[in-house]
């Protein structure tokens, strides 16, 4: 699978199918240093924001990809095909701390990004580079619609947001307006 850089005005994708039903892998940490996690998301967006392209994925405390996120500067955000779908439970379902090398047990090959430490994945048919540029914990106080969303929340373990500048998106035809 050939992967291109992607014009942020030619990148096109069903983002909710993207984030809902292909999910994502987040990654966090520095690839150079081999000190970096990955977790399948599937809750985020895709947009502008303070006049620039950016990605947002929120992450739950008790996830060991967590630290990463808060220590680093940057995180990917990659798709995949079908193929990799086991890969991709695996990654949303067993933690970093219990297996050492998560993306080899996986089946994944980590792989250097381009513009930021974290990495990305040579399987993958999508990355999105991101800096981090915001972070926060949603608090309780602050839902609108507190019985619609209490339901998710059921041990208040309410998730942190990262907001993140893409610097750089790679992808294959698939993500390539016509």
């Amino acid at each position: 699978m050939t992967r291109k850089e992607i014009d942020f005005d030619r990148f096109d994708s069903r983002i909710f199918h993207l984030w809902a039903k292909d999910w994502l892998l987040l990654s966090a940490g520095d690839f150079s240093t081999g000190k970096y996690n990955m977790m399948t998301v599937g809750w985020g967006s895709l947009g502008v924001l303070w006049g620039k392209p950016f990605a947002m994925a929120l992450v739950r405390p008790q996830r060991h990809t967590l630290s990463f996120l808060q220590e680093g500067d940057s995180f990917t955000l990659c798709a995949f095909p079908e193929t990799c779908r086991s890969a991709l439970n695996f990654c949303g379902s067993k933690s970093g701390k219990d297996f050492p090398d998560k993306a080899k047990s996986a089946g994944l090959t980590p792989a250097a990004s381009r513009t930021v430490a974290a990495p990305s994945y040579e399987e993958a048919e999508l990355v999105l580079e991101c800096r981090k540029s915001y972070h926060s914990l949603m608090e309780e106080k602050s839902f609108l619609s507190a019985d619609d969303i209490a339901q998710f929340y059921p041990g208040k373990d309410f998730h942190h947001i990262f907001f993140g500048e893409i610097l750089r998106i790679e992808g294959t035809e698939k993500y390539l307006a016509k």
